[in-house]
């Protein structure tokens, strides 16, 4: 039976990712080949516009203070006292932007509509590239994120779903949703990521488990540099399965970072995106309502190869590997011109007895995990 999928897009909420200092431009040309592909013209797939988030919605992870604070400045204000927006992170790697608050409501504004939608099972998959923030915190932006739309978006799943699970396959650590639902054993979040020295956040390592009630349901799969495309694969279709059946998830959250793919200025790392089709593939055999996500990627060409060709994955249409000419922004795909990339050539320093080992720890904490759940 085809699926059902939307498809969340809307020119202001474009415009507004457009205007993100780290990735200026990115959400236009990701559009761009998504329409010059012709994806959202298929039958089984509808385009819903999204509505900004209330103070209230943002209200579900983030604090009053870090809302009001946004809420309140403007661009040539100058009733802030000195120092006042290093208290909510605004500064550095997520400066204060004009229309700040405007921008926070369309980011999760994009998720909260579609998580509404699988709430009310009007759709088997939703997509949301805009979204994908995973780094925020309840009182502070951090990490190019300015609002955890992914918090926000399972918040928004948990009145329709019993038990969510989260994947995370940014190339950096999901710590702001890891922390979020650390004490939660109905929220369950697995993140494959990039672990080694200097590397942001700097968490993730495989004996971070959460704590309480959630002991055991924070799971992470830490990779050093280098990590080659059969060492991820290799990793995840080990560890995705087993989790999944112990955990038992009624929904799935995806978020699908680009960063983590080859030529990323900031990932540095030698998967494509057939490697990552390939997960995400699995993560359609599942059968439950899912949302998929942006997130990370600093390579607007790759990011919108990427994002692109998940969005052919998921709505179940082939396409070809030529960039389609029509393409406003086709010079960007030079000098391949093609839709998939190669695997980079950095050493992988991944080795057998570290992988076994990762796989092995979590697959303990699996059985752990479906004890748990056994009795809940």
């Amino acid at each position: 039976m085809e699926k059902k999928v939307i498809y969340i897009y809307d020119s202001t909420l474009r415009d507004e990712c457009d205007r993100l200092p780290t990735v200026p431009g990115r959400a236009s040309i990701v559009t761009d080949l998504v329409n010059s592909y012709e994806l959202l013209k298929s039958g089984n797939v509808t385009v819903v516009p999204s509505v900004p988030a209330t103070y209230d919605e943002l209200r579900l992870f983030h604090s009053s203070a870090y809302l009001d604070f946004m809420k309140a400045y403007k661009e040539d204000d100058v009733g802030f006292e000195d120092g006042e927006e290093d208290e909510f992170g605004l500064s550095y790697d997520c400066p204060l932007l004009p229309r700040l608050y405007t921008l926070v409501q369309a980011l999760a504004g994009g998720s909260i509509t579609a998580a509404n939608l699988l709430a009310e099972r009007k759709c088997d998959f939703a997509i949301n590239w805009f979204g994908g923030w995973h780094h925020a915190q309840r009182d502070e932006a951090e990490g190019f994120c300015y609002v955890n739309d992914i918090v926000i978006a399972i918040q928004t799943l948990t009145r329709s779903f019993t038990k969510i699970l989260y994947v995370d396959l940014d190339v950096h650590h999901g710590n702001g949703v890891q922390n979020a639902f650390e004490l939660s054993s109905k929220i369950l979040t697995l993140s494959f990521h990039k672990y080694s020295p200097g590397f942001y956040p700097g968490g993730g390592n495989v004996d971070e488990v959460g704590s309480r009630r959630g002991k055991y349901f924070s799971l992470n799969v830490p990779l050093r540099d280098g990590c080659s495309g059969k060492t991820y694969l290799r990793c995840f279709k080990e560890i995705f399965p087993r989790v999944f059946r112990a955990f038992k998830p009624s929904a799935l959250v995806v978020q699908c970072g680009a960063d983590c793919i080859n030529g990323d200025p900031v990932g540095q790392i030698n998967i494509t995106t057939k490697d990552m089709g390939e997960c995400i593939k699995d993560v359609l055999n599942c059968n439950v309502p899912t949302l998929f996500l942006g997130g990370g990627g600093y390579n607007p060409a790759n990011t919108a190869r990427y994002w692109t060709y998940l969005t052919s994955l998921i709505t179940n249409q082939p396409i070809d590997n030529d960039i389609p000419d029509c393409s406003e922004y086709f010079t960007k795909y030079g000098p391949t011109y093609e839709l998939h990339i190669d695997e980079g050539c950095q050493r992988d320093f991944n080795t057998d007895e570290y992988i076994n080992n990762i796989i092995s720890t979590v697959t303990n904490y699996c059985k752990l995990i479906e004890s748990e759940c056994k009795q809940i």
